[in-house]
């Protein structure tokens, strides 16, 4: 069994790296001095470790309330350059406190503080510099590294729909339906079987090219549901009625690729299908606030499968990652055996 390290790598790296500091600074006051005090020098070592500890870790635990972490580098910037004077502010009164203590010279403490600041404080200033840029830069590094993942999880789902989608087009049930009113078609109506013909190559080569996009636009998706609905209206006939209404300047928004068609396709699977008389399914795409409602309403009685299959909990993980949580999926069921499934997205 693994054991657990005393220190978490943060701790561990404050410690080594203030010790190193400290050790230097003790370091290099007995080159310049040889009369350095050992004792002194002690009570420095120590001093220096402690006090830049707490100035770091203060800072740390104020910085991560206000959320300076997550901030871009502008905004960034114009808080963190006050707050290292700030540090460096604390870090010269407490050197100099310590020097004023050791070795009184006969003066007040603001006059030695006056005369015997400018060291200390530019010192303060570079150390404070260093330490705020690089716990900074390994916040931004996580994030960078946060972001390539959630995008190459984003990617692995693309194309997990990608092959959900297939595997839903090329089901024996819609497949052999769709090949056997095609069949009857051709000696009755060429034309609609020539039709029927060119939708089920098109869904195909959607489901195997052309869905690698994270987003498409509504244009480009409501014309997916379109074909996939006109060839399910060839299997249903009158037991499908199809009402859509999407507002003509939201077709240039960007959507997620097959989340509406797979609104429909559940909308058919588990309410159309299930009908004897079938029914009317409604799409509707609005504004609503700051929002754009993508909606699918179908006759039916709402049943956990319909809302926990694969095709739902992809599309809702994919929400998830893309709109980063401001993006919404919700099935829910109306009076007079209905069924409304809403996608809401943020419009900008």
């Amino acid at each position: 069994m693994k054991k657990q390290a005393l220190l978490s790598p943060y701790w561990q790296c404050q410690l080594s790296g203030w010790t190193t500091a400290a050790l230097y600074w003790e370091v290099d006051a007995f080159v310049r001095s040889p009369t350095f005090s050992y004792a002194f020098a002690t009570l420095n070592f120590v001093a220096d470790i402690g006090v830049n500890l707490l100035l770091t870790h203060a800072y740390r635990l104020f910085a991560l309330r206000q959320g300076w972490h997550l901030l871009r580098p502008r905004p960034l910037m114009l808080r963190i350059i006050p707050a290292i004077v700030i540090l460096a502010v604390c870090f010269t009164l407490a050197v100099t406190l310590r020097f004023y203590w050791w070795g009184y010279h006969g003066q007040t403490f603001f006059q030695y503080l006056h005369n015997n600041s400018q060291v200390p404080f530019m010192t303060g200033i570079r150390t404070m510099a260093v330490w705020v840029l690089a716990w900074h830069l390994y916040h931004y590094a996580q994030q960078q590294n946060a972001a390539a993942r959630e995008n190459a999880r984003l990617q692995l789902l693309a194309k997990e729909v990608q092959l959900d989608n297939l595997t839903a087009q090329l089901n024996p049930h819609f497949f052999f339906n769709s090949l056997n009113n095609i069949k009857s078609l051709v000696l009755e109506n060429p034309v609609l079987a020539r039709r029927a013909i060119d939708l089920l190559s098109d869904l195909l080569r959607n489901a195997l090219y052309k869905r690698s996009d994270q987003l498409v636009t509504l244009r480009e998706e409501m014309q997916l549901v379109s074909d996939y609905l006109e060839l399910e209206k060839l299997r249903f006939e009158d037991r499908l009625q199809i009402d859509i209404r999407v507002d003509p300047a939201l077709t240039g928004i960007s959507v997620p690729p097959l989340g509406m068609q797979t609104l429909v396709e559940n909308a058919i699977k588990h309410g159309i299908a299930h009908s004897i008389t079938g029914g009317r399914i409604t799409i509707n795409v609005v504004s609503d606030g700051g929002h754009i409602r993508l909606s699918v309403q179908n006759p039916g009685i709402l049943q956990p499968s319909a809302s926990g299959g694969l095709g739902i909990r992809n599309l809702q993980e994919r929400l998830q990652l893309q709109f980063q949580g401001r993006a919404s999926f919700q099935i829910t069921a109306l009076p007079e055996e209905q069924v409304l499934s809403v996608i809401s997205i943020p419009a900008a």
